[in-house]
């Protein structure tokens, strides 16, 4: 049995997310594997779909369907907090690269490419023909 807190909990964590009962697609579905004749039986696997999201979870962990629809929304909230939490990643990292990207130059650094720019304009005037005059 899942106690009042850990449903509450759950609760919270699915508004968080802006994820409603009515929103979410929930369907019984006969388990497989081992189990033999009750499984067979039963509908206790349970199928939930969030359409917003194209997220889809399937959970038969437990014997009780009860027990399988609480498993299942809290699946179905780690993996929206997990895609939300590779976002925010994403995101950051982009604002990352764009700062480094526009971040102004050192002076040693300056320095070395106006140097290194030096040296390849001196090796391509080595290259000429001989006797040629600008």
């Amino acid at each position: 049995m899942i106690s009042v807190d850990k449903r509450e909990a759950l609760e919270r964590r699915l508004a968080s997310l802006g994820i409603f009962e009515e929103d979410l697609i929930e369907k019984f579905i006969r388990g497989t594997g081992s189990g033999g004749q009750k499984i067979n039986k039963t509908s206790s696997c349970v199928f939930l779909q969030h359409p917003s999201s194209q997220t889809e979870v399937k959970v038969q962990r437990e014997r009780s369907r009860e027990m399988n629809r609480f498993l299942a929304r809290e699946e179905l909230c780690n993996r929206l907090e997990e895609r939300e939490k590779l976002m925010r990643q994403a995101r950051k990292q982009a604002r990352e690269k764009a700062r480094r990207r526009n971040r102004r130059q050192g002076t040693r650094a300056r320095a070395r490419n106006v140097e290194k720019k030096r040296q390849h304009g001196q090796k391509k005037q080595n290259r000429r023909r001989p006797g040629f005059q600008d």
